[in-house]
Order: C-alpha cells, then sequence, then structure tokens
C-alpha cells in the first residue's frame, strides 16, 4: 500500500482562463525564481518557525496564566492606606537578608503587591532576581519568586520566554529563533508575489480539490496573515543577537538611540551613604540602599513630583559617584517610560528623560516590542498573537501538504525545478542581486543560509547535468502554478 497522493485527486478540472491573465509582464520571469526561493525556504525554514509559533501562542497566553497561578503572591487585599516604601523593604529584608536590592516595584494598584528585587540570591539563576512579595498595608511578606527582564516575568512566563528565544541552549541557541525571523518576512513576501502574479481563476478554493485546494488554502490564508507575519518578522529581529545589532547601529548612527538618564552626581557620597549599604540589612527607617542618604521614600516623593505614576521601578545607586534612577515601568497603550535620576544626598533631580522626547525610532522600536511580546494593548493583543501564531501552525500544515502532494507517485514531493534565475534578464536581476547582498550583510541569518543553499543548489544542478539531467532553463517554468 503506497502512501503517496492518488493523480486523480491531485487537480480538478479548472476554468479556462482569459489570454490576457496568462499574458507575460515585464516581472513575469522573476515568478519561477520567488517560487523556488519560497519553496525551499518554507521547506527548510518551516520548522524553526513552528518551534517559534508554538512557544509564541504559549507565552501569549502566559500571561493571564501567570496572573491566576501566582495570585496568591501578586494580590493583596485592598487596605486603608499604603505603608511607606521604606518599610515595606525593610520587612523584605528582615525575611530575605540574602544578596543585595537590585530594584524596588512599589506597589502599582491598589490591590498589587509591592516587589523587592534581589540580586546575587543563591540558587537564583544568573541576569535573573529574587522577587520578594510584600503587602503594601501590613508589611507582610507574602513569598517569594524568581523574575525575569523588565517586564517582571515570574518563573512560568520565564520558562517559556527562555525557551522561545533561544531553546534553553542560551546565546548559541539565540540563532534558532533569529533565522525565524530572518526568513519569515522572505518567505510572506514571497507568497505574496506567488499569489497576486497567479491568474485570478487559479486562486479560488471553492469547487477545487486536492494540491489545487492545498494551494488555495494556504494562500488565502496567507494573503490575510501577511502583514501579521511581517510585523512579527520586523519586531523579532529589533532585539535579536546579530540583526539586533546592527539595527542599534543604524539607530545610533542617525541619531535615533534610545535615550536613558545620566546617573552621575558631583562629589562623592556621605559616609555611610551611597553604596555604602546597597544590599544591606535596613533598619525599618534607612529605606534600604543608601541608609545614610535621603532614603527610599524621598527618592520616590521627588520621583512623583516630576510626575512619574505608577508603576514606577526603583533601582539604587551603582556607586559612590551615581544617583538613584526612578523609572516608569508600564508598557501598555498609552507607555509610560519617563525616567529621573535622583541624588541620594539631597534627594534632588539631577536629571530627567520623558518618553515623549524620545526620536521617532526609538519609539516605533519601543511600541514594536511590546506588541510583539503581548503587552501593548494587553488581553487583546495577547488574544491577537495567539491567533497570528496559530495561523501561521496552520500555514506550515498546508505548505508541507502541498510539498507531499506534488510527489505524484513516490513518497515525498517533487522540488521545483532550477535554472529559474537563468530566465530573469540582466537589468533585474542585477539590481537584485545588490539589494539581496545588502540585506544578507545586516541580516547574516538570512545571507548566509541563503549563500550555502545557493553553492549546494549550483553543486547538485551540476552533477545532475553532467548525468544527463534536464538543461537549465528548459524547466524554469514548469509547474509554478
Amino acid at each position: 500500500m503506497t502512501t503517496a497522493p492518488s493523480p486523480e485527486t491531485d487537480e480538478a478540472p479548472q476554468p479556462a482562463i482569459p489570454a490576457a491573465a496568462t499574458r507575460p509582464g515585464p516581472w513575469r520571469p522573476l515568478r519561477p525564481l520567488v517560487l523556488r526561493l519560497h519553496f525551499y525556504a518554507g521547506l527548510l525554514v518551516a520548522p524553526f518557525l513552528l518551534v517559534s509559533a508554538v512557544t509564541g501562542f504559549l507565552y501569549a497566553g502566559s500571561f493571564q496564566a501567570e496572573k491566576i497561578l501566582y495570585a496568591d503572591r501578586m494580590t493583596v487585599p485592598v487596605g486603608d492606606t499604603k505603608l511607606p516604601v521604606s518599610r515595606q523593604v525593610a520587612a523584605a529584608r528582615e525575611a530575605h537578608p540574602e544578596g543585595e536590592i537590585a530594584a524596588v516595584r512599589p506597589s502599582p494598584e491598589d490591590d498589587a503587591g509591592t516587589r523587592v528585587l534581589l540580586s546575587g540570591v543563591p540558587g537564583v539563576a544568573e541576569g535573573h532576581t529574587l522577587a520578594v512579595f510584600v503587602d503594601p498595608y501590613t508589611a507582610e511578606v507574602r513569598g517569594s519568586l524568581e523574575q525575569y527582564g523588565a517586564s517582571g516575568a515570574l518563573p512560568l512566563r520565564t520558562w517559556i520566554d527562555e525557551f522561545h528565544r533561544d531553546l534553553k541552549l542560551g546565546e548559541s541557541g539565540r540563532l534558532y529563533s533569529e533565522l525565524s525571523a530572518s526568513w519569515l518576512w522572505v518567505i510572506t513576501g514571497g507568497g505574496l508575489v506567488l499569489w497576486f502574479s497567479r491568474a485570478r481563476a487559479r486562486r479560488k478554493v471553492r469547487g477545487s480539490s486536492g494540491r489545487r485546494r492545498t494551494l488555495g488554502l494556504h494562500g488565502t490564508i496567507g494573503v490575510w496573515a501577511a502583514a501579521g507575519f511581517f510585523f512579527l518578522s520586523a519586531t523579532g529581529l529589533t532585539w535579536s543577537a546579530h540583526a539586533g545589532e546592527s539595527i542599534d547601529e543604524l539607530r545610533t548612527a542617525v541619531g535615533h538611540a534610545t535615550p536613558s538618564v545620566s546617573t552621575t552626581v558631583g562629589g562623592a557620597a556621605g559616609a555611610g551613604g551611597g553604596h555604602a549599604e546597597h544590599g544591606g540589612a535596613a533598619g525599618p527607617a534607612s529605606g534600604g540602599p543608601g541608609a545614610a542618604g535621603v532614603g527610599l521614600d524621598k527618592v520616590l516623593a521627588a520621583a512623583r513630583a516630576e510626575g512619574l505614576g505608577d508603576p514606577v521601578e526603583i533601582v539604587p545607586p551603582a556607586d559612590a559617584s551615581s544617583a538613584y534612577v526612578v523609572k516608569q515601568v508600564r508598557r501598555s497603550w498609552p507607555e509610560k517610560q519617563d525616567a529621573v535620576a535622583v541624588d541620594p544626598r539631597t534627594g534632588l533631580v539631577v536629571d530627567v528623560v520623558r518618553f515623549d522626547d524620545y526620536p521617532l525610532l526609538a519609539k516605533l522600536t519601543r511600541w514594536g516590542i511590546d506588541f510583539h511580546t503581548g503587552t501593548l494593548f494587553g488581553l487583546a493583543n495577547q488574544i491577537l498573537l495567539m491567533v497570528l501564531m496559530l495561523t501561521l501552525v496552520v500555514m506550515i500544515v498546508l505548505g508541507y501538504r502541498m510539498w507531499w502532494q506534488r510527489g505524484r507517485g513516490s513518497a515525498f514531493g517533487r522540488p521545483v525545478p532550477r535554472g529559474a534565475w537563468a530566465q530573469v534578464p540582466p537589468h533585474i536581476l542585477v539590481p537584485l542581486l545588490a539589494v539581496v547582498a545588502v540585506l544578507g550583510y545586516f541580516l547574516p541569518l538570512f545571507g548566509i543560509p541563503l549563500a550555502l543553499f545557493v553553492v549546494v543548489d549550483v553543486i547538485l544542478g551540476e552533477i545532475a547535468y553532467r548525468r544527463g539531467g534536464r538543461r537549465y532553463g528548459k524547466d524554469a517554468t514548469a509547474g509554478v502554478d
């Protein structure tokens, strides 16, 4: 019994196509080349995209799951008056004297706890902090959890995030996600070119069967989801390992880097001030780090006077000549990303950075990343991402099914014929190669795999030619529909 599709069910009879619809246009020779690139890129990159889609779906849903799973720590009964932040920090340090205070996130809502973030805690992964949850009304410590990243991800979301980003393999694992982001836009763009360059009669799904129906579904769904795929690809590249570095360099070169608040203050802090007690066990009146200075309460008050509303994060001075940094950490619309630096000796604001003053590209980067991670528009954003991820999974499954259906009597699909590049006129091919070279330089996980594919394809083609295979060019347009 064979597993190959039956030739009789591969395609249903199609309606006649008007001659005008099949008349070659100036860009018609590009279609076989785009088809070959789309076919092989989809075939080889799809497994990476599938992992990205599944883990991305789980990540988008983890925000709501996190609220349910850790509700006993994250939420508190609403009381009458919140205690000073210094008392809450002191309670956290009494319960957890280990490590150093990395930051404090005061309760942003009436029913939300305060988070005191500790770094250097034994058993906590490098780059992560221990979040100690404190009831802002009673200073009761409600528990602690490991936390990661600026979005305050707790263990569930952190695990999914790291698997989505690097397969839990560290920096080397990030190549997989960058490869996915580098090729998603190429595959999507190629699919759009192929879909809209087909005669209208051949795009129809209704009344078709076999591979023609699979192709119709694949194309129709892809057209509707294309904008979302382009967006995910672009925003995913902004903080990837290699392409992200190129993007940062470009933004810096044009003066659109993300600004940061200056933390330098004149002179050294007073005895026992500044960094002297950074992370030490603070007494109730000390306010934690910078005990001999103005303390956390006055630092927070200074930030409030500059208009920094909740949610905020207070970062203690890095050394004796540095200031406290109080920054807004809201990443839902409208963004709150203002930051101030406060002198630990005087409590005066020494520098201010407003999100409204960010350069345009810095704002777009911030909005794009937050939409990509599902925080910009909250639950609606997360649902949209989950739908996009499911759509991408369906597209991949349909793509592989088309490949299988191209087999026509064999267990695996036939490849698209070689030689398509030979059909492209030089006045189109040369500029196209120049564009591809530039993109390959800035997006190495696009350029390197493409170059390897071309080399391998040329070698295999030469071997087939020497064995008496079909000449380049003769079969280049075969099966493009």
